[in-house]
């Protein structure tokens, strides 16, 4: 019964907008829809026997262990004072542009998302560094707050990212599961790697065009972003010549990036080995820079482990909603949705991504990952569609999710650190623009996929 399927999908967005916890309400509206089913006689209760089995897989899932280790590197970094060095450094370099700050903290937020990968923690530190100096320098407010809230969500797609790492998971599994659908059952398989690989691309051109629009901004309206020669970050003083100084501090965070994409790039390592190699440099790195004793060292732990506990008991909710869905044919429903819609694969890829968008007004990034995915996925890669395209493009418009009102969550977080003369108004105001740029990206990998799939196909000849 496929409407019951539905019905519970509507209800679960339901029961998230009334504020419940995620976890516990994906797994405790799927536990009674499958008991009032059992009751009705139209669920069949051997669908629940294969929730231990579920739990198990999650639990020994050896892709899934490169979360931790990315959170954990990514709040070492947070802890190690990288982004206040950076900005220091960048702002004194483009100060005498028009829009320099912005371009800083623009290439800071990328540094930082593929260092980091968590979006939260680096709104909020750029919250913390760049919002006071940006508003001191005159900067308008609504400028201000969009440029760092879009910054700060480059941890969605540039990798490591904790997103394609989740997504990863979850398209391989899809993919998988098209095949069998159709037949196929030695089925080829995705990688976390893949879709790193894969979103280098597109994740560079969304920074050139955050760059490209601030240039313009700034000059078409110059009183929003005035141009200064000295930087307001005070710093110790430093004879050595300014360009050299930005060498020095890019350094650090070049060379974890470097060791983590390029092993991963160079197959010298899976995902999950080079999570261990980032982890592992963050340590050093925050050593190095005597950033780090032993009640850091708690905080870092606490809040990695705080952080992952979500992600897994959110992980473990949506495999018990997907298996009752599955229970009541949803999973057949949508397959025979999107095939019947006019205009073929063009048109089912617009609608998913138009529901993906709409539902990103009002739902996290991993519940979507998590619930709507796994539903949509098998029916779109049956398609033909290539799985690291699609992964890809589902990933730039979660990131998006970030940043649409009114409950976009960098918007939240970076509402938690910013002075009060800077409205929730014009924060709505200052990100409109970084949308509409992350939907021309979105609709430019749409029209070449290569942006995508070139890179993988050259280094892994998928």
């Amino acid at each position: 019964m496929p409407s019951i399927a539905f019905l519970m999908f509507f209800a679960i967005v339901a029961i998230l907008l009334a504020g419940y916890p995620v976890a516990l309400t994906l797994a405790g509206t799927a536990l009674l829809f499958a008991l009032g089913g059992v009751l009705a006689g139209v669920f069949d209760p051997a669908f629940l026997t294969a929730m231990p089995n579920r739990i198990f897989g999650i639990m020994s899932n050896q892709i899934l262990i490169a979360v931790p280790l990315f959170i954990y590197m990514g709040v070492t970094l947070e802890r190690a004072r990288i982004a206040e060095d950076l900005l220091d450094k960048l702002s004194k370099l483009f100060g005498r542009l028009r829009g320099g700050l912005g371009i800083a903290v623009t290439i800071v937020g990328m540094l930082l998302a593929a260092s980091t990968g968590i979006v939260g923690a680096t709104v909020v530190t750029m919250g913390l560094l760049s919002l006071p100096i940006m508003l001191k320098r005159g900067y308008d407010p609504a400028v201000a707050a969009g440029t760092i809230t879009a910054s700060g969500t480059l941890g969605q797609i540039i990798p490591p990212s904790i997103v394609l790492v989740l997504l990863g998971d979850v398209i391989s599994s899809a993919y998988q599961q098209s095949q069998i659908d159709r037949g196929i059952f030695s089925p080829q398989t995705v990688s976390v790697g893949d879709l790193f690989v894969g979103a280098l691309i597109p994740g560079l051109l969304l920074v050139g065009m955050y760059i490209l629009w601030l240039i313009i901004l700034g000059a078409v309206r110059p009183q929003l972003m005035p141009a200064h020669d000295e930087s307001d970050i005070s710093g110790p003083v430093d004879d050595r010549p300014l360009l050299v100084r930005v060498v020095l501090v890019l350094i650090p965070p070049m060379l974890l990036i470097l060791a983590v994409l390029g092993s991963i790039i160079g197959g010298l390592a899976t995902p999950t080995e080079a999570a261990a190699v980032g982890a592992a440099g963050a340590l050093l790195l925050a050593l190095l820079r005597r950033q780090l004793n032993l009640q850091r060292l708690r905080e870092i732990m606490r809040n990695t482990t705080r952080f992952t506990s979500m992600v897994f008991l959110i992980l473990v909710g949506a495999s018990f909603f997907s298996l009752v869905f599955r229970g009541y044919s949803g999973d057949d429903a949508v397959r025979e949705f999107l095939t019947a819609i006019p205009g073929g694969t063009v048109s089912a890829v617009l609608t998913v991504m138009v529901v993906m968008f709409l539902l990103g007004f009002v739902l996290d990034f991993i519940e979507i990952t998590f619930v709507v995915v796994p539903i949509v996925g098998p029916a779109l890669l049956s398609m033909g569609i290539d799985p690291v395209w699609l992964g890809v493009m589902i990933a730039i418009n979660l990131q998006t999710s970030f940043l649409t009102p009114p409950f976009g969550f960098a918007l939240f977080y970076l509402r938690g650190v910013a002075p009060p003369e800077v409205s929730t108004a014009a924060m709505y105001r200052g990100v409109i623009p970084f949308v509409l740029i992350q939907l021309l990206t979105l609709m430019l990998l749409a029209g070449w996929p290569q942006l995508a799939t070139w890179l993988p196909e050259l280094i892994y000849g998928r």
